[in-house]
């Protein structure tokens, strides 16, 4: 599964030149010295990312190093358009961001179902001589040249569009959590960075509802400075709306734990601290009231937690009402 999920690419993209305009006289038997009827130059083809809700990777680029875009063709006489040059249209998933490789210039974000954006405009046909004809030049013998297309390195880059993102250290139990609560089947193991690429399931609650959860790979201390495999995916969080936590109930200190991933995020992205945080408490199956109770004292105060364990089903149910009714009330899914 791994690799079949590809989230950058880098392709030189090249649109088509216009069609020079043409320069013809018309000439006919019954008339030797007719006006200039040259039609103006067709238009180069763009190079055009659209949307497409079906896909989840960029997978199908991975081998792409060159788009390359028709040219349009030469006006003809009787003022005959040149056809443009055909387009090339790719596809991409939702979340993908088109970059400049040189600037670093964010040239579109592709949201929505059927979105589409140019990200290398194919130049201008050039006019015919037909429109520079006046009173004091009835024969003009020149017309504009087609403009050259755009030729530049592009970066395409897909960051997961999901409601709940799972942020947390290798083995946290986010496989596990996002197995459960949805149809996804993520590889789970009791080693760390199982989970080598971003899972995404559909979470159903309560009156027909979802929510669509991300289970980021695991970020271990220094990701944000490209330790481990967090700085790669870090970037897929900040499509999230909300980031759920989750810490381990046998860690050490999970105040300290919880401060640690907020500053791997804050060194990435100080941004996303603005975003809603819960945390969870995992692997709780074997706790009871008092130690839970105990535990709860020594918790970060300012986010809400609470105390799961996926493979008992405990605190589940909660977890999800506590995500639900966070993302309804900043109005995330249309509600408050």
């Amino acid at each position: 599964m791994a690799s079949n999920f590809v989230d950058y690419v880098k392709i030189l993209c090249r649109s088509g030149k216009g069609g020079a305009g043409s320069t013809h006289l018309l000439r006919t038997r019954g008339n030797a010295k007719g006006g200039p009827d040259g039609g103006d130059g067709g238009r180069g083809g763009h190079i055009i990312l659209r949307g497409n809700k079906q896909l989840w990777t960029l997978l199908h680029l991975k081998y792409t190093k060159h788009l390359i875009a028709e040219a349009g063709e030469n006006g003809g006489k009787n003022r005959l358009h040149g056809r443009n040059g055909e387009d090339i249209t790719v596809e991409v998933p939702l979340g993908t961001i088109c970059k400049d490789f040189d600037t670093g210039s964010v040239d579109c974000e592709i949201v929505e179902d059927g979105q589409e954006a140019i990200i290398a405009a194919g130049g201008r046909g050039g006019q015919g001589n037909d429109h520079f004809k006046s009173a004091t030049n009835q024969t003009p013998r020149y017309a504009q040249p087609g403009e050259m297309g755009v030729e530049a390195w592009k970066v395409i880059e897909l960051k997961i569009l999901a409601d709940v993102g799972l942020v947390g250290f290798p083995n946290a139990g986010k496989s596990t959590l996002l197995s459960v609560v949805s149809a996804a089947k993520p590889e789970i193991a009791n080693y760390p960075f199982t989970t080598l690429v971003p899972n995404l399931g559909i979470v159903k609650h309560r009156d027909n509802q979802s929510f669509i959860m991300a289970d980021i790979p695991g970020i271990i201390e220094g990701a944000a400075e490209g330790k481990g495999l967090g700085l790669r995916f870090l970037r897929h969080i900040e499509r999230n709306s909300l980031l759920l936590f989750m810490i381990p109930c046998d860690t050490d200190d999970i105040a300290k734990e919880y401060k640690i991933l907020l500053n791997e995020l804050s060194t990435y992205n100080p941004e996303l601290l603005d975003k809603d945080r819960l945390l969870a408490i995992t692997k709780c199956d074997m706790l009871d009231s008092v130690l839970i109770s105990q535990m709860r004292e020594r918790l970060p105060k300012d986010v809400k937690s609470v105390f799961i364990s996926s493979v008992a089903g405990m605190g589940i149910t909660e977890l999800k009402d506590l995500i639900w009714k966070t993302l309804n009330y900043n109005g995330i899914h249309g509600k408050k």
